[in-house]
């Protein structure tokens, strides 16, 4: 059987605007529920999630609650890094984003479920992997893990060079979280440039570059950090879907 799903459109006062979000609700609510919060919740269905997560609740793991949030309609201004906008001044929104995951919808669902979610992870594809990414490592007393599907981590605050890229930045000024998990995919046709002419695409060099941040900021490879290089694996759903499983599985057993 489906997961049973209910939306929600509640209104943001940090926002101001009215978000849309999906939560899918688990087989079993007694066992330790898992929270996954994921961006751009709108292509969930066509990547046949519902059917993915009936067969992780069947097989592997009963209790895990997912709450799809909606991109909105400035979506390039919401979805970022809090503290930086990009050099052209997008992600002026994404404090304001933070603030409403953190301070409306999370309360939001306590009240509603009567859960507390002791173990909470955000995932998202794109602009909204960098989004999700940045408001974990900077709430590590809130999330435990980030999942980046083809993330955007080329956004960075001047367009010279790759020493300007913003998530790297916050990565290797910021400390160690031991709890702290973090799951990356990239695929290698994600785009077509290669600034540095390496042979590697921009978007893999991006997100290989920032997992050996997180090596050298002391965390490991199979404990903290699961990278999966998808070969052929392109900027899209059905990528992106193909991956998603094994990000699910990892979620609840990490």
């Amino acid at each position: 059987m489906l997961p049973r799903k209910e939306s929600f459109g509640q209104y943001s006062l940090y926002l101001q605007r009215e978000v849309t979000f999906d939560c899918y609700l688990p087989a079993n609510t007694r066992e330790t529920p898992h929270l996954l919060l994921l961006n751009d919740g709108q292509d969930l269905a066509e990547i046949g999630f519902p059917a993915m997560l009936e067969q992780l609740q069947d097989t592997i793991h009963p209790s895990l609650w997912v709450v799809a949030v909606h991109a909105g309609p400035q979506r390039l201004q919401e979805y970022g890094t809090a503290k930086h906008v990009d050099y052209q001044g997008r992600g002026c929104k994404a404090g304001l984003y933070t603030r409403f995951i953190l301070k409306e919808l999370l309360p939001f669902l306590q009240q509603r479920y009567h859960q507390s979610f002791p173990d909470k992870t955000f995932g998202g594809f794109s602009m909204g992997g960098l989004s999700a990414l940045d408001i974990v490592w900077n709430n590590p007393a809130q999330f435990h893990k980030a999942g980046v599907f083809s993330g955007s981590l080329w956004w960075r605050s001047s367009n010279e060079d790759t020493n300007h890229r913003i998530m790297h930045r916050q990565v290797k000024e910021g400390r160690f979280h031991p709890d702290l998990r973090f799951f990356f995919e990239a695929g290698t046709e994600d785009e077509m440039s290669d600034r540095n002419i390496n042979g590697k695409i921009d978007a893999v060099d991006d997100t290989e570059d920032l997992v050996a941040i997180l090596e050298e900021k002391g965390y490991e490879k199979g404990k903290h950090i699961q990278y999966t290089l998808v070969e052929g694996g392109k900027h899209d759903l059905n990528t992106w879907a193909g991956v998603m499983p094994g990000f699910l599985e990892w979620v609840v057993n990490t």
